[in-house]
Formats: structure tokens, sequence, C-alpha cells
């Protein structure tokens, strides 16, 4: 295999949360850290007023013994989210980010398994808190960001920050931490099983910024988006900015991404594909609304045309559309699951560099990254370059499961020996994750090692490829491919559940679509049958899609999955027999 060597950004090195922090304060103190709305209107704070917080937060914390604990927090994105999350990854102990959208038995659960001794949280999740209180024993304080008053267990964030202004501060900027114990406790909401505790030191979460930014640099100012329970928003983007002295800006909810893309003018953003999809298809639409599709595929074409010879027109050509993001935007950074091809290549024609990446909570989050010179985005991009990896047990295609060795892979999973003995083998983290290494030693995912399809015929099918192809079709809003069993229950031809959002369809008429989507496909890849469902499928708080979970009345999925575990079970079985 041909190994590029690609040219790396310089990154100031530093070894800890702290050393990242004294050295913001002193080469950007002034500058403008965050930015964020209360009641509408835009606040600020800097570089060293943030650090100043943190370290007032930090000595209420070490004055109450809870510095050294751990530290939960559940809520919206906020000013004050970060700022906790902040002071405990600065402290001495571990951060435990819970998923806002958790219902009420797993977000106890969290609580208690993690054995979390303060929680911090919104008015959202309140009541939940003040009536479980009891039985959370091993919580000293519930912290509220929207609390008044101060009650007894239940502490208002203003009050304890107006009362710890004059703790010595000195004890907890004195607290040190060793860099390759617990420091991060992230629960996983995955797709497709339970979720668990995953263990990150302070050296992971140092790496992933230091030779994330090596591979892909952001810029002056970033509005963040995304939940930031999620180690891809936490990480990726607000270590990755505070350690690059950007101006980070708070969007408050989804509902107003549109208009914070205006009042911020950010340069960067990070999204997942259902954010980039949904852009994609809200520009095509307005545009064929109006009339105007022929003369921007003109556009686009002399466009690139004149990209060949060196001449860039992009910002002139479709600057209607980067004023609906604000004007300023150069970079969207999308992660979490694999971009279609051709929506990043729609962001590349009207001047959006489209940086897509592969990462895993399990490795800090990020694996790999598009090089901002060389943006290939039918790949994931490059590997770190404090990374290994390698595909197990390649597949004629060169296809298996992706392998990665190095600094940013977990401590392991929490309480759970086992499962880390499962999934770190002589040091090599198996992602659960199938895909291949090209020529350029570039990534490219195929799919979950969980959703493979086993056809009758031998053939292995990797879903996400064909739902790429069917969510071309312009009123497909989303999709699942699975196998359809016939009566012996063997996987022998392929289904699509779509769902359509306020189009009426027959399924013949999809069926009709998609066989002209896939046209390119080969035959045993082609869909047979097609099921319309009347609701969105069930999401993550990350918005993917929750395979194999359904309801009776669009239960496809589950019949893939009933009978792919009976088949698991005899297979079983008649290796115990033997």
């Amino acid at each position: 295999m041909k190994k590029n060597k690609y040219p790396l950004y310089d990154v100031e090195s530093v070894s800890s949360i702290k050393e990242m922090m004294e050295l913001a304060v002193k080469e950007a103190g002034e500058k403008i850290a965050y930015k964020y709305k209360i009641n509408d209107e835009v606040k600020e704070a800097t570089f060293s007023e943030f650090v100043n917080t943190v370290a007032t937060l930090g000595a209420f914390l070490h004055a109450n013994e809870l510095s050294d604990k751990h530290i939960a927090c559940i809520g919206n994105n906020s000013y004050k989210w970060i700022v906790t999350y902040l002071t405990a990854l600065r402290g001495s102990g571990v951060f435990v980010p819970i998923d806002k959208e958790l219902p009420e038995k797993d977000i106890l659960h969290v609580i208690r398994d993690s054995e979390s001794s303060v929680v911090f949280y919104d008015k959202k999740h309140e009541e939940t808190l003040m009536k479980n209180a009891d039985e959370l024993e091993n919580v000293k304080y519930f912290i509220g960001f929207d609390r008044d008053e101060s009650d007894g267990k239940f502490l208002s964030f203003d009050s304890v920050m107006e009362v710890s202004d004059d703790l010595d501060k000195e004890p907890f900027l004195n607290e040190t931490t060793n860099p390759n114990e617990l420091k991060l406790l992230v629960y996983t909401s995955g797709t497709t099983g339970n979720s668990k505790g995953v263990m990150l030191s302070e050296h992971n979460l140092i790496s992933s910024v230091y030779y994330g930014l090596m591979v892909s640099t952001i810029y002056d100012t970033g509005l963040s988006l995304l939940p930031y329970h999620h180690t891809y928003e936490a990480v990726s983007d607000i270590l990755v900015s505070f350690h690059h002295h950007s101006t980070l800006c708070i969007n408050e909810s989804l509902t107003a991404i549109l208009k914070n893309l205006v009042v911020y003018k950010p340069s960067y953003i990070y999204i997942v594909p259902a954010i980039a999809e949904n852009m994609y298809k809200r520009i095509l639409k307005g545009i064929k609304k109006q009339g105007l599709e022929e003369q921007f595929n003109a556009m686009v074409e002399k466009s690139n045309e004149l990209r060949a010879q060196g001449i860039d027109k992009r910002k002139e050509y479709f600057g209607f559309i980067h004023e609906m993001f604000g004007g300023k935007l150069r970079k969207i950074v999308c992660g979490g699951a694999p971009i279609r091809p051709e929506v990043a290549k729609f962001f590349d024609d009207i001047g959006l560099d489209l940086i897509n990446g592969y990462g895993i909570t399990e490795c800090s989050p990020l694996v790999s990254a598009n090089h901002d010179m060389y943006n290939d985005f039918r790949t994931a991009g490059i590997k770190l370059p404090c990374v290994e990896w390698r595909i197990d047990e390649p597949n004629e295609e060169g296809i298996g499961e992706i392998c990665v060795k190095g600094d940013i892979v977990m401590i392991g999973y929490y309480k759970q020996p086992e499962l880390t003995e499962e999934a770190i083998r002589d040091g090599w983290f198996y992602t659960g994750d199938y895909g291949y290494i090209n020529e350029q030693d570039q990534l490219v995912i195929s799919g979950r090692k969980k959703n493979v399809i086993v056809l009758n015929n031998g053939k292995n099918i990797y879903p996400e490829e064909i739902e790429g192809y069917i969510q071309n079709i312009d009123y497909v809003n989303e999709v699942i491919v699975s196998g359809e069993m016939d009566d012996e229950g063997n996987e022998s031809s392929l289904t699509a559940e779509v769902f359509l959002g306020e189009e009426k369809k027959t399924p013949a008429e999809v069926l009709k679509n998609i066989k002209k989507a896939c046209v390119e496909l080969p035959i045993y890849k082609q869909i047979s049958k097609v099921v319309i469902r009347d609701k969105e499928f069930p999401k993550t708080s990350s918005n993917k899609i929750k395979r194999f979970i359904s309801d009776k009345k669009n239960n496809a999925t589950e019949k893939h999955i009933a009978h792919k575990e009976k088949k698991e079970k005899e297979k079983s079985e008649k290796t115990d027999d033997e």
C-alpha cells in the first residue's frame, strides 16, 4: 500500500487540561472565549474571565470535598454546562455527562452506576431528581442551573458561585491527577445495544485535541450545535476550540440554528450527517421552488470549469447561499456517521469545505479526519498521527473490522472487565465498524458489524451503502435496509423501510424510484420490497436512527432481528452438540 506523507499543522503541545487553560490565559486572555444568550441578549466571556469562573466553582467543590469525586451533569447546551465540564476536567475528579433525552429510569441508573457525588442539572430534570433524591444516597448536592434559591441538598448554581467568590482558590488550582487515570466517564447511546460507561483518561482527551488539530484545523469563530454530552461535541468541538483559542458561540436549541448562524456569523461548525442532509435538501428545495434549478446547475458547471483553471468564483456565484450561513462560514466538520458523497460534493460545489471524519466514543472520539488540503469526501480521511490501524479478517474486497491502537483508545468499560477484554485485545480496540484502507492510506467506512446482512447466497450486504443511494430520492426522509426472511428463516432478499414525511406514495411507486436510484448496484444489492412508515424512526440524542427498534405497526426490522437471534441460537446449539 502506498503511504502518503501528508503535511501536518503545527499545534502547541500541552500535557493537561490545567496547562491548556494556563496557556489560553497567557496567549489569549482578553480574547472572547464564549458568546451565549440570556433572554435573547448576547453575553460574552473572555478566556481570563472563563478560567476565573472555573476557579470559583472549583473552590466550592474543593471546600465541600467534591472536586475529586464523580461529577455528573445533565441539561441543555449552555455556558454553565461548559463551566461545569471544564471545572471537573481541571480538578482531580471525574466528569460524567448524561444524555438529557434519556428516560427517567436510565438517568437514575447512570447517576447510581457512575457513583456520582454531585449532580448539575437544568430545570427540565429538577422534578425527576427531587422525586428520587432519597434513593440517590451517594449524591451530596444537586446544583440547579436555573434555580433561584438553595434548599437543603438542592442548590442554586448562581448562589453557589456568589458565595464561592470569596473562597481560597489555590487549593483547587493546585490539584493534580494522573493523566492516565479516569477523567471522563461517558455512557454510550448506541444505536444497537445497551449503554456502557466508557472510561477516558486526560491523556486520551489531550491526545485527541492535539493530534486532531494537526490533521484538520479550525478558525476564529465556531457555532456549537450538537448535544454537549456527546463526546464528539465535548472533545472535538469544545476542547479543540478552547485549545485553538477560538470564540465558541453557544446555540441554545436546534430550532435556533438558522437564526444563530446569522447572529454569530461563524467560520466553522460541527454537525452530524442528519443536519447536513437537512441543510442540503432545504437549500435544493428552495432553489427548485423558485424555478432556479436549471440556472443553479449551470452555475455549478461553470464554476467547476473555472476551478479547474485555478479560478475560484464560488463565493461570488453562490453568495446568496452563504448568507444563509451568516456569510463567513468556511468549514463544516461532519462526524458521527458517514456522509453521502453527493451531499459533501454539493457543499464543495458552493464553496463550503465539508470535512468528514471517523470516530467512536471509545477512541476519545476521533480516529481519522480528512486533511484540509487533501479532502476526499468519499473517505473518512487519514488517521491521527498517534494512531495505528488495521483491518481484521478482510474479505476479498478488503473489507473487515476496523481495529485501532494508540493514545486515543479508552482505558476500558466502567466496572465491566469482561466487556473490556472482549473489545481490547493485545492493545487493539475492535471498533465494531467495517471498512477498508485505500491506497492513499485513507479509511473508507462500509457499515456497522452488527448491521451486516448475510444473504443465503453468501453475499455480505452493508445496508448503509444502499441507504445512501435511496436517500438520493428527494422525498425519502429516512430509510433502513434490512434482510427479508424466507420460510426457512434465511435472509434471501432486501427490504427498504422508509419514512416519507408529508409525501403520499404507494410502496410500488417508491420501489420503482428505488430501483432507478440503485441501478448501479449489482443484482444481489437490489431492493425487492418496500415498507412505508407513518412516523419517523426512533433516534439517539445525536440524531442517529436506532436500528432494530420499531413499533408493532412498523415491524420490518423487528422481524429481521428476531430471525437473526434465532439463527445465532441454532448455530450455538449445533456447535455445543458437536
